[in-house]
């Protein structure tokens, strides 16, 4: 039998020499425990260690702001996958358990990842992907653990810093790290890292993701139309910010770090192909690139054509070399070719200058039974939107966790975006929402929401469907979305509009601070944004901005490219926007035949049980008869939500008709009446004191001047008549009090 040995010591002990990517090196299983503070100028301190927890984990990171703390892991395969991209893999989960709670489903567990979730993760994969080394494409998974949430600060921008820290301690190749904050604006003043109560009133929801010498690496925004100065001033604050916590994370690097992996530099062709592809594609591949009749289907089929063709002959020529390495050095040289032209001539492959926009049309009112429709035209991208109002009972309701981190219960306007293949000519399987579909669609939502009015009476359910696509469906979607909202005479307090903005830039050895050149493309096509350096996305009124969103692919934006492009995209929306306004300029004032209406019900709480009938039979015929939906309010109001007038009108008839009766004599407080029995109960028999009255009971302790068990101990029977006290209606619940002993005698 094998003698007892204690696990802490397995784990410390030293390990042999293991096989690593090809090379003998020295592994060791001890782990030194550290950790560090970053105090951001506000006062708030940013807590994070290592060391501690999940020591297997390549690298292992705890952030904490106030009392949530969030565990992020980071694992690397040590065999790369025959693929020429980063197949990194980021996945947030947001735990119950570390809030306090219990899952409300029915297995009472987590199942599958929510929206917010899904969108974190894409906030955080996007945070770090640029800084990963070119070519590395090795499985990467970075697993965000919620160890506790206080329900004050938000755990997003705290798992951005715990996977930075991760991935710099561990011995994963990568060109950081990242800091991230989340900056506010409430009264003018900025706000770094502000609670879930602050960011209720705050006009901005802004997320920086920097690293060193003030580089810009994510950016992502939600406004209440703020002014561009306030907004690039929140860049800028939250980019200084940001560098605090990658000065804190660098410091804890260098002490406790693990050493790089060496990662085997993958195949290259050799210089004779390399000047072979450039001879044989580039004058044929310019021709391409400046005819600019073709539209994207003509120039993708003649980029294969000549992709095909080339291929072959090295094929022919070079037998031995790999097919996929040489369709990864033709793309390079198509890519090249595309980005060199741009900086010769200043002309992209449409045609247009740097800052032109593509053809706009517009169109409203497609179709009767709509509340509200429109078709925006960008170039080749149309998205056809539909807006749909419904009463407060279709509103999202949220998870109970994302109620705890956001404080929104729920939403009384979302926008579903789709994306079907057909859009860019292809076959696919139609599925649930993908990842990609659900942050374009959360994006453009953002873009719209500071611009609706507040306690509309629906709730508004807005889709965007991508019909072609060519470059930026989602500030498309922005577009089509606003002028879909004012087709349906929904109030907004002004139209937005929403662009993307791509870059080309030329620097050398990794060192985007000091560019060598670039070039900022306002309203870029999907080959702009392919074969570019930025996919920065912009919307807003005319006011101000309500949403950005910055897909950063180099390693850091200098902040001067940051604000160039943040100006040239306000610049842009304004231009679309009076554009838009030739087709729409203001919400439709004439009510549409179908449009649902709303109206407030108040009733006495005398009433409410004939307009509610017995549980609540009335309310459920009312609906089945007319489509009509009746919703307590508080407890003399009703909201009434009919899906057109005449339902309305139909509803008001049988509502009206419910609680008509015949005229009501009044009842004088005091006064003595002559009641008759209908009914005997255990607790009282139920009188009526004049005809057509609703039964009021009179209770057991009310009749006689002696105790009263049941109301047959005193030979009352249904039809028997006596005298009665009138003495008013329960305030609270609207009954009549009656008494029979205080008219006897005392005995």
């Amino acid at each position: 039998m094998l003698p007892r040995i204690r696990f802490s010591k397995l784990i410390n002990k030293k390990l042999s020499k293991i096989k690593h990517h090809g090379k003998l090196r020295k592994y060791s299983t001890e782990f030194n425990e550290c950790e560090t503070d970053v105090a951001f100028s506000n006062g708030i301190n940013l807590k994070i260690s290592s060391g501690k927890y999940a020591r297997f984990a390549d690298g292992c990171a705890v952030a904490t702001l106030g009392d949530t703390s969030v565990m992020v892991t980071a694992v690397s395969k040590t065999k790369s996958t025959p693929s020429n991209f980063l197949p990194l893999v980021v996945d947030y989960k947001q735990k119950s358990a570390a809030a306090g709670r219990i899952p409300t489903n029915f297995f009472r567990r987590e199942l599958g990842p929510t929206e917010r979730e899904i969108l974190t993760s894409r906030l955080i994969d996007r945070s770090l992907r640029p800084l990963f080394p070119e070519n590395y494409n090795f499985e990467t998974q970075l697993m965000c653990n919620m160890l506790a949430v206080d329900s004050v600060n938000n755990p997003d921008v705290i798992s951005i810093n715990a996977a930075s820290a991760a991935l710099s301690l561990s011995d994963i190749p990568w060109n950081g790290p990242v800091g991230a904050v989340r900056v506010g604006l409430i009264d003018n003043e900025l706000l770094i890292n502000p609670t879930r109560k602050e960011m209720q009133s705050s006009d901005l929801n802004l997320i920086v993701t920097a690293t060193k010498h003030n580089l810009v690496v994510m950016l992502e925004a939600q406004a209440n139309c703020v002014h561009l100065p306030e907004f690039t001033k929140a860049i800028k604050k939250g980019t200084q910010e940001a560098v605090l916590v990658v000065n804190a994370i660098e410091k804890m690097q260098k002490k406790f770090g693990k050493p790089k992996r060496n990662v085997e530099t993958p195949s290259n062709l050799s210089a004779e192909i390399t000047e072979a592809l450039e001879i044989l594609l580039k004058t044929r591949i310019r021709e391409i690139f400046q005819n600019y009749k073709h539209d994207k289907l003509s120039r993708d089929y003649a980029l294969n054509d000549v992709r095909n063709d080339v291929s072959e002959k090295i094929k022919t020529s070079y037998p031995d070399v790999e097919s996929s390495l040489i369709n990864e050095g033709i793309n390079n040289v198509i890519k090249h070719e595309f980005r060199e032209l741009i900086f010769e001539q200043n002309i992209r492959c449409d045609g247009r200058s740097l800052s032109d926009l593509r053809n706009i049309t517009c169109q409203v009112d497609l179709f009767k039974p709509l509340h509200g429709s429109a078709l925006f035209q960008r170039g080749q991208t149309q998205v056809f939107c539909t807006v749909t109002l419904d009463s407060h009972q279709s509103a999202l309701k949220m998870d109970s966790l994302s109620m705890l981190t956001s404080g929104v219960k729920e939403k009384n306007f979302f926008l579903h975006y789709e994306f079907p293949p057909y859009a860019t000519k292809e076959t696919g399987r139609v599925g649930p929402i993908g990842r990609r579909e659900m942050g374009h669609g959360a994006l453009a939502e953002k873009g719209l929401n500071a611009t609706l009015p507040k306690d509309y009476p629906f709730t508004i359910r807005l889709t965007s469907e991508v019909l072609e696509s060519n470059g930026s469906s989602s500030m498309a979607s922005v577009c089509g979305g606003s002028l879909a909202l004012m087709d349906a005479g929904v109030p907004i307090i002004a139209p937005a509009a929403g662009v993307a903005i791509g870059l080309m830039t030329k620097y050398s050895n990794n060192d985007t601070k000091h560019m060598e050149d670039y070039r900022i493309l306002t309203d870029i096509l999907g080959i702009e944004d392919y074969l570019g350096d930025m996919d920065f996305k912009i919307a807003g009124t005319k006011k101000g901005i309500t949403a950005l969103q910055a897909d950063i692919k180099i390693p850091g934006l200098p902040l001067k490219i940051v604000m160039e492009a943040v100006q040239q995209g306000v610049e842009a929306k304004s231009r679309i926007l009076d554009i838009m306004h030739s087709c729409i300029d203001k919400p439709r004032q004439k009510s549409k035949d179908n449009w649902p209406v709303s109206e407030t019900l108040q009733i006495e709480p005398n009433k409410r049980g004939k307009l509610l009938g017995v549980g609540g039979v009335n309310l459920k015929k009312i609906f089945l008869e007319t489509g009509v939906q009746i919703n307590q309010v508080d407890d003399n109001s009703y909201e009434i939500f009919a899906p057109s007038q005449q339902a309305m009108n139909e509803a008001q008839e049988i509502i009206n008709n419910l609680l008509t009766t015949e005229k009501i004599p009044e009842l004088e407080f005091g006064g003595v009446y002559k009641a008759t029995i209908v009914e005997l109960r255990d607790i009282g028999v139920m009188v009526t004191l004049y005809s057509g009255m609703p039964p009021a009971l009179l209770h057991n302790s009310q009749l006689d001047q002696r105790k009263v068990a049941h109301p047959s101990a005193l030979g009352l029977e249904v039809g028997q008549e006596f005298q009665v006290k009138y003495f008013g209606r329960d305030p609270v619940s609207g009954l009549m009090r009656l008494s029979r002993k205080v008219l006897q005698s005392a005995r």
